[in-house]
Parts: C-alpha cells; sequence; structure tokens
C-alpha cells in the first residue's frame, strides 16, 4: 500500500501546484471534488484493510461463512452503493419502526423487503411489547421513545408469524405465571 500512498500523494502534490497557477475559483471547486474523491477512497481502502486482515486468518466453518458473507456484502452491495452509505453514515431517518420476533425464519427486512435505513427494528422473543412501567425493563420502551421523538418515524408495526415458540410458550403458561424449566 505504500507505493499506492505515495503515488496518490504526488498526484495531488502535482494537480494543487497546477491549480495554484489557474483561476481561484477554480482552485476551490477542483478542492471540494478532491476532497470527495480523497473521503471515497479513504472508505474503499479501510474495507480493503478490513479484507486483507481477513483473508490472512485460518478459520474454522463458522467464521469462514461470516467472513464471506462480509465479503459479499462489502463487494455486492456497500461498493455498489458508496452513495446511499455515504448517506447512512451521516443519520438515519427511518419511515418504520418494526418489533418482531427473534426467530431466525422471520427477518422482517427480507419478510418487508426494506432497503437499508428504511426501518427501524427491534428484534425479542415473540415480539413483546410491554406496557411502559417507569422502573422496569426500559429496553422497548426506549427503543419507543427513540423512534418516535428523534428519529420521527410515521409507522409503527407489530410483526407477527405462525408457528411462533414464544407465543407457544407463554399460552402454555399455568394462570398463575408460574414456569417450567
Amino acid at each position: 500500500m505504500g507505493s499506492t500512498s505515495n503515488s496518490y500523494n504526488e498526484a495531488v502534490d502535482r494537480l494543487n501546484k497546477l491549480l495554484s497557477t489557474q483561476s481561484p475559483n477554480l482552485y476551490s471547486v477542483a478542492a471540494k471534488k478532491i476532497q470527495e474523491i480523497t473521503d471515497e477512497l479513504q472508505q474503499q481502502v479501510a474495507v480493503e484493510d478490513v479484507t486483507q486482515k481477513l483473508d490472512e486468518v485460518v478459520v474454522d466453518p463458522v467464521v469462514q461463512k461470516l467472513k464471506n458473507g462480509f465479503c459479499h456484502f462489502k463487494k455486492e452491495v456497500y461498493l455498489k452503493d458508496t452513495d446511499l452509505f455515504s448517506k447512512l453514515s451521516k443519520g438515519q431517518s427511518p419511515k418504520f419502526m418494526v418489533f418482531a420476533c427473534s426467530d431466525s425464519r422471520v427477518c422482517p427486512s427480507h419478510v418487508l423487503k426494506f432497503n437499508l435505513g428504511e426501518a427501524f427494528v427491534v428484534r425479542n422473543i415473540a415480539n413483546m411489547v410491554a406496557p411502559y412501567e417507569k422502573n422496569e425493563y426500559p429496553g422497548t420502551s426506549a427503543a419507543v421513545e427513540y423512534a418516535v421523538l428523534h428519529l420521527k418515524v410515521e409507522h409503527i408495526i407489530v410483526m407477527g408469524h405462525s408457528c411462533c415458540g414464544g407465543i407457544k410458550a407463554l399460552m402454555s403458561m399455568p394462570d398463575d405465571g408460574t414456569t417450567q424449566t
């Protein structure tokens, strides 16, 4: 990477010298464009560095699956839509908040075809949304508060599914609330 970095720095230096002899307007326009290109290159280099480090590690099949998934995402999603990821790096403004079950068979982004940045998702066993209680388990209510007050979501969806083990366990509990292990 050292020679690439030197070549890049030399090119920037030559361009700066060229532009300094031209009109100030051209210089400011070019400087802005150089900064945009530099930011893009830095993002790509950072992703390439991570991938290269991953390539050097000998891993078991489970970790290899995760690595392959990351590399596929980087190549087929991230690098093909850098504008989207640049926008998402500055913040999120989803229109939807979705409560969904943690069940691995029903991912709301897949089932509802959400794109990145479109949905703020909370997943838990049986997609439960407990009533607000000030001093009790604040995770769900904190997520609702954040989504509504700060993200300004427009729609809240509670997404259920068939054959839910969490609901089955809940429905099989005795009325006195005791549980069996």
